[in-house]
């Protein structure tokens, strides 16, 4: 059995005892289980959760590990995506949600909540600190659209290297790149940047890497070649099922905001039919019960 196959066994198994995962396995054991999660050997499907309910929803469907959506969980609690979130309230949601899971939890901590690599640093211990046993960090600035400098960026990395090498908590930490999206030039020059960066980042030190933007299958498979490194690619139209991204070499594909998107689609959904229609079906069709809801505000526990 491979250390994914095994790490998912031990999950499962691990919540027969009455206090469930979070008794049976400590946070530094955690983030070793995540760290496997990504040997390639299996794809590790990442859903990415905005609140304590869909975290647990996706615990409950079986998923190994869950993230947090930085666009989901920061526009529920009423912020934009970015950084406008105090770091203390944005800390505090990431362990409100790390407190009812008994699998693994990645924060995407967006920029790092700092203007130098010690204020970066400081937010993420704090994450860590919070519950999580992952970091997801962007090399790009929300307000003014543009990509860091690659030295810049690499400050951060080094600086969160050696709080993982040196902590309690070895984080993983995945390193993500906007220069599909910000880079100079045509789709091959940003492409390009993007492996540069990607490259960069794998040698400071990053357990993953993160292309924003990677989808078709020609542009993963020249990324995956000229990297050989755990890479994590985004559910997106266009991306190829999970079987293909196996074959093309991907150690993970996350959710992103496509979670928080589908539901709210929902929403709009059934309150159009009410309005328009007066029929409730959007509302009552696949839903969960009063008693199903309720326990999703607690950690899982099992006999």
């Amino acid at each position: 059995m491979c250390d994914q196959a095994r790490a998912h066994e031990v999950y499962r198994n691990s919540l027969g005892t009455t206090q469930g995962f979070v008794a049976a396995v400590n946070q530094s054991e955690k983030a070793e289980a995540f760290r496997k999660l990504h040997d390639r050997r299996e794809v590790l499907v990442l859903p990415n959760a905005w609140d304590v309910p869909s975290a647990r929803v996706f615990e409950d469907e079986g998923f190994p590990a869950v993230a947090t959506s930085s666009a989901g969980m920061l526009v529920s609690l009423g912020y934009p995506d970015g950084e406008d979130i105090p770091r203390d309230e944005f800390s505090t949601a990431v362990s409100r949600i790390a407190g009812v899971l008994s699998v693994p939890l990645s924060a995407d901590v967006v920029g790092g909540f700092g203007d130098s690599p010690a204020g970066v640093t400081k937010s993420v211990k704090a994450v860590v600190d919070s519950g999580a046993v992952g970091i997801n960090i962007e090399d790009f600035v929300h307000a003014s659209k543009k990509l860091l400098p690659v030295e810049d960026q690499l400050a951060r990395l080094r600086a969160l290297v050696k709080l993982r090498d040196r902590g309690k908590v070895r984080f993983v930490i995945n390193a993500r790149t906007d220069a599909l999206r910000f880079a100079r030039g045509d789709e091959a020059a940003r492409l390009a940047e993007a492996i540069r960066r990607a490259e960069a980042y794998r040698d400071a030190g990053a357990d993953c890497v993160y292309p924003m933007g990677l989808s078709d299958e020609d542009s993963i498979a020249k990324f995956i070649d000229a990297l050989d490194f755990p890479t994590n690619v985004m559910i997106r139209k266009g991306l190829p099922a999970v079987p293909e991204l196996k074959r093309l070499g991907i150690a993970r594909v996350s959710f992103g905001p496509s979670a928080s998107y589908a539901a709210m689609g929902l929403l709009k959904r059934a309150s159009r039919e009410v309005r328009q229609a007066g029929t409730y079906g959007g509302l009552l069709d696949g839903a969960i019960t009063f008693d199903e809801l309720n326990a999703l505000a607690v950690p899982k526990k099992r006999a």
